[in-house]
């Protein structure tokens, strides 16, 4: 069952929780994946570096990507990473990511070569032509090194699977850029969490969010209420939210926000290896800063869950 993407909305980087024996969680990442629909999130995304897609093997993804179909029985869309190394493997992961029932995907560049614009907007063309599901891409110079200009957007568009963009640059200015380069025909999507309000106030279409996998409720909140024009309260979760926000923009991102969605109940602590779970006064640092915003979250207004 196919459910159609508008790129509109939150999308979560969901976790992919593991066992203590480092096994795929199924059960949990049901739990929280039943939490994220339940707040009324718009899709989510498997597989991508919150859901450890280094440590995956391709088959887990795959299998992640079937289990996720079965239990969202086409109530929101699932979106698939792909995070490969050469063309030829992009190609063939699309198009089994296609067969298995992936609603979407999120493209990165090349992963381990450092491509120049040319190969980076070849690679992206040769994906877009070789499947007919919507591609969301992964804009994030920071921690990949590759920056996806206007004018690579520019080639890409004539595309139609090119539909979005996750706007990691941590330029507010790109969304203005985007939008008076491209009007609506990017959808954008803020990637970094520390500054989503201000991304979406500035027009952004919807978030790829990371701190929601452990407060569904708090970012739906948010999100609404900037959909309803109702700043003030959306500012006032902002701000409660931040100490934990912040936890997104760290290279250890992964063990900080499993902890908070542990916390809530939603998640294990586990990673797999070269990670390793938090100890010692960095461990207490984050669980502190976790448990103060439990302490101290915002009650919400029913209708704005």
């Amino acid at each position: 069952m196919s459910t159609k993407l508008n790129w509109e909305g939150i999308y979560p980087a969901v976790l992919t929780p593991f066992t203590k024996e480092g096994d795929i969680d199924f059960e949990m990442f049901a739990k929280n994946t039943e939490a994220q629909i339940k707040a009324g999130v718009h899709g989510i995304i498997l597989g991508g570096t919150l859901g450890e897609a280094s440590a995956l093997e391709t088959e887990e993804k795959f299998k992640l990507l079937q289990y996720a179909k079965e239990i969202t029985n086409g109530r929101i869309p699932v979106i698939l990473n792909l995070s490969e190394n050469t063309t030829k493997n992009a190609i063939n992961f699309a198009k089994s990511a296609k067969e298995i029932g992936a609603d979407g995907l999120m493209l990165l560049p090349p992963m381990r070569y450092k491509a120049d614009s040319r190969e980076v907007v070849e690679y992206f063309k040769a994906v877009a032509a070789a499947t007919d599901l919507p591609i969301l891409i992964y804009n994030n110079p920071v921690d990949y090194g590759i920056y996806v200009t206007l004018d690579m957007f520019e080639e890409l568009i004539a595309y139609p699977t090119i539909q979005a963009v996750k706007e990691s640059t941590r330029d507010l200015a790109n969304v203005t850029r985007m939008i008076n380069r491209f009007g609506k025909r990017i959808k954008i999507l803020g990637g970094v969490d520390t500054i989503c309000l201000e991304t979406l106030m500035l027009g952004a279409d919807g978030l790829v969010a990371g701190l929601v996998d452990a407060f569904p409720n708090e970012t739906m909140a948010m999100y609404n209420h900037v959909k309803a024009g109702n700043y003030d309260k959306a500012v006032a979760i902002y701000r409660w939210f931040m100490p934990l926000l912040e936890l997104d923009i760290h290279p250890k991102l992964i063990q900080y926000i499993k902890l908070a969605a542990t916390a809530e109940g939603i998640s294990s602590p586990y990673v797999r290896a070269p990670r390793l779970e938090l100890h010692g006064a960095e461990a207490e640092k984050i669980n502190k800063i976790i448990s103060d915003g439990i302490a101290n979250r915002p009650a919400l207004d029913e209708h704005q869950k």
